[in-house]
Parts: C-alpha cells; structure tokens; sequence
C-alpha cells in the first residue's frame, strides 16, 4: 500500500469537492480548480475527508495512488490557502517591476525583458525591485511560472549573479588563478 496514497485528505470548511466521474472539482474561498483523475482510481468523500483507493496492485496502479492522493491533496490547500513562490534577483541594475499581468525584467541584457503571467497568477516586487512573491492557486502552474522566469536569468555559478529561488543556495566556483 502507498503510504502517501493510503493517507486520508481532510477538506477544510468553506471547500466543496465535486466528483463527476473522473472530474473532481475542488472550490473554496480563493477559487475553483478541476483536475480529470486517472480511469479506475476509487475516489470517495466522507465526513469532510477525502479518500483514494486502488482497484488492485498492479504497478500502474500502485505508481498513480499516490500522485492522484498529492495532486487532490494540492487542489484543496491551493483553493483554501493558496501558493506563493519567493525568486530573488541578484546583481547591480538587475531589477523587476509589475505593471498589471506583465513583468518588466532588467538583468543585464541590451533590452529590457516583458513576461506575460498567465491568469490566475499575481506578482508582487518589494520597494528595492529585487524580491519577487508570485501568488496563486494552482502549485503546479506557480512553480511552471517561476521555473521560467528564473530560466531568464539563471544564478551565475562565479559571481552568484541572476535570479534564484529564496532560500536556494548557489555553491560558487573559484575563478581562475594568477600564476
């Protein structure tokens, strides 16, 4: 048995869970997500718990339990509590500011950079320009997003320079030695 997919999931007050066939539902004070569950998950909700079974051990099975149990798990946290993601930008001149759904990016290039979030995303830039919260719903989209903007600009290994995760850790490389 999944020890992740054998854990039951407990839908807190103000989420609704629908089930339509494979179509699960979850709505809550900050938005409504659907997600299609894998064919022959056994997906029930009793008493403000959510539970997910396996119709047998196979391995298809055995690998999708788990996954179906963490990806429900994430829709109702995301529509109850939300998701942020905090990117750091690091380096002289290197900024972000939001104008709307759009991030204007300078990190060192001949142009400035626009990125376009997609709905369901909000962005926010501290006073100094180098800290970036994004907010949503979705964890799989929030982490897309960050994973591409990050990609603008990823850490330079020697000077530690671009936009990295908060909390990440870049090991730096010496340079090159005189002789």
């Amino acid at each position: 048995m999944s020890r992740v997919g054998k854990n039951p999931i407990n839908i807190p007050a103000g989420v609704d869970v629908k089930l339509q066939g494979n179509l699960i539902t979850v709505k809550g004070p900050k938005g409504e997500l659907k997600w299609n569950a894998p064919e022959g998950m056994n997906i029930s909700v009793k008493d403000n718990t959510l539970t997910v079974e396996r119709p047998s051990d196979t391995k298809q099975f055995r690998s999708l339990h788990g996954t179906t149990r963490s990806i429900i798990a994430n829709l109702v946290t995301g529509t109850s509590a939300g998701y942020e993601k905090v990117l750091e930008i690091n380096g002289v001149g290197y900024r972000a500011q939001v104008q709307g759904q759009k991030i204007n990016f300078t990190l060192g290039y001949s142009h400035p950079i626009e990125f376009e979030l997609p709905q369901g995303i909000s962005a926010e830039v501290d006073k100094k320009q180098t800290v970036l919260t994004l907010r949503g719903i979705d964890k799989h989209l929030i982490g897309q997003v960050s994973a591409n903007i990050r990609s603008l600009r990823p850490p330079n290994v020697y000077k530690g320079k671009g936009i990295r995760f908060a909390g990440e850790i870049i090991k730096l490389k010496v340079g090159k030695s005189g002789k």
